[in-house]
């Protein structure tokens, strides 16, 4: 038995389809319902939008126009059917779990393609190899459902798949985006990237990943580039499972980050090394240096971005993290004969501020990514749980602490006006008292008298 939402309408000619129905055949609840009209797919919506009290939205052409009902009770698109039977519409649907149909008005189940025994055996299968011809969109849908649902794709569709990739790139940006990342929002979205991998479809989506593959690292990596990216991909994705980060001696518990952010750092650490090939280069003592890779890589990320039409926050998030993914072992690097200063954790935190988590597990997956045993690495290993732990106890409770001089102080003692410099001072008070080097206002004017004094001095 079928829970249909009772709301509604029975109508003869109207048809719940695609993975509306297939989430109700897996007892899951749809995020919406698409319905299929033989005739008249305006007034059923009419129909609809009084049935649940919502109100109704046309989106599309005419010819291809949908009709968005929505409501508290749910969003429903209603559409004409493609064809002339119900019949025709599901035979041209891409895969066989979206390829079912439940008849409104009999309450019967339409199943042409054998949809619900590929939802038993947990199978993606297409209903004809010309699926990708006809949306090439459907080559990265296919590893996106599978991921949804944990499913497997079955051997004819993956080979057809190895056939198409080509097909992708005639897609539009903003419609790969919208299925690469459905697939990211997934905790087990790791096994579906791999397989893109294998397919070769994500050398297609993302050409710049080509170069990575056979690209040798220095010896503190056991991978070549590309090897090392997708396992720092899955040490990642762990990371943000497990919601525990092991250093050996300790446990120390992830930050919470929410599914879209965490989908923007799977894809950030993707992309994270692919201005290595670009950067490489070998020193007098033949070991191989990546100097700059990371700014390189970062604007390489930024025309992905514009190809895939992300957002300018989206985009602005992928740069920070691929220009910075190194700055936390720079800062473990100068901290190895000494340890850290206030004012360089509370410079490194400024320079971070609320991404500092983020940065950070970007940092220990890209490390766990080398795939060797070096000591090195287990030091870089608890440092990051040290900086974890000053951010949340020490850094994020002083941040919120009142500021000890404000723009006021340097108009009405000093009679500063805004200027870089202006802003410069402020900066410096501000990491100054963060840093516990100054812990009240008088010392704070002292300090700006002797920023004033140096400047003039240039």
């Amino acid at each position: 038995m079928i829970n249909i939402n009772p709301a509604i309408p029975k109508a003869k000619g109207a048809y719940i389809v695609g993975g509306s129905i297939r989430d109700l055949i897996l007892r899951r609840i749809p995020t919406d319902y698409d319905i299929a009209v033989l005739l008249f797919p305006e007034k059923y919506a009419s129909a609809l939008a009084s049935c649940v009290n919502g109100h109704v939205v046309e989106i599309g052409k005419q010819n291809q126009m949908i009709y968005r009902v929505v409501s508290e009770n749910g969003t429903f698109d209603i559409s004409a059917i493609e064809g002339k039977t119900i019949e025709e519409d599901l035979a041209k649907r891409d895969f066989t779990v979206n390829a079912i149909g439940y008849d409104l008005a009999s309450e019967k189940i339409i199943d042409l393609s054998g949809g619900i025994n590929d939802l038993s055996i947990k199978k993606i299968r297409m209903v004809s190899e010309e699926i990708f011809e006809k949306d090439p969109v459907r080559l990265i849908r296919a590893f996106r459902i599978a991921a949804m649902l944990d499913f497997e794709i079955e051997s004819e569709t993956a080979h057809a798949i190895v056939n198409n990739v080509k097909l992708i790139t005639k897609a539009a940006g903003e419609r790969i985006k919208a299925e690469l990342f459905k697939i990211l929002y997934c905790p087990k979205s790791y096994i579906y990237i791999h397989q893109m991998y294998e397919t070769g479809l994500l050398f297609e989506i993302f050409p710049e990943l080509t170069a990575l593959q056979g690209c040798k690292q220095n010896k503190h990596h056991s991978y070549d580039v590309l090897d090392h990216s997708l396992t720092a991909f899955s040490r990642l994705e762990m990371l943000l499972n497990e919601k525990i980060f092991h250093t050996g001696a300790t446990d120390f518990p992830i930050p919470d980050i929410d599914e879209k952010r965490s989908a923007l750092l799977k894809y950030s650490i993707l992309l994270h090394d692919i201005g290595k090939p670009s950067a490489l280069s070998v020193g007098d003592d033949e070991n191989i240096h990546f100097s700059g890779h990371d700014k390189i890589g970062a604007e390489m990320a930024k025309q992905i971005s514009k190809r895939l039409k992300l957002s300018n926050n989206e985009a602005d998030y992928i740069d920070f993290i691929i220009r910075n993914h190194i700055a936390a072992l720079h800062l473990y690097n100068s901290c190895i004969t000494n340890p850290p200063s206030n004012k360089s954790l509370t410079r490194f935190f400024i320079k971070c501020g609320d991404m500092t988590p983020d940065i950070l597990l970007h940092t220990i997956a890209d490390i766990k990514g080398k795939g060797n045993e070096d000591k090195r690495n287990e030091g870089f290993l608890i440092f990051a749980s040290y900086l974890l732990k000053e951010f949340f106890s020490v850094y994020k409770v002083k941040k919120t602490g009142p500021r000890l001089i404000t723009g006021n102080d340097l108009v009405d003692e000093f009679g500063l006006s805004p200027s870089p410099l202006f802003k410069r001072i402020l900066s410096v008070v501000e990491e100054s008292r963060i840093s516990n080097d100054i812990k009240n206002r008088e010392e704070a004017l002292s300090l700006v008298k002797e920023l004033i004094k140096s400047n003039l001095r240039k």
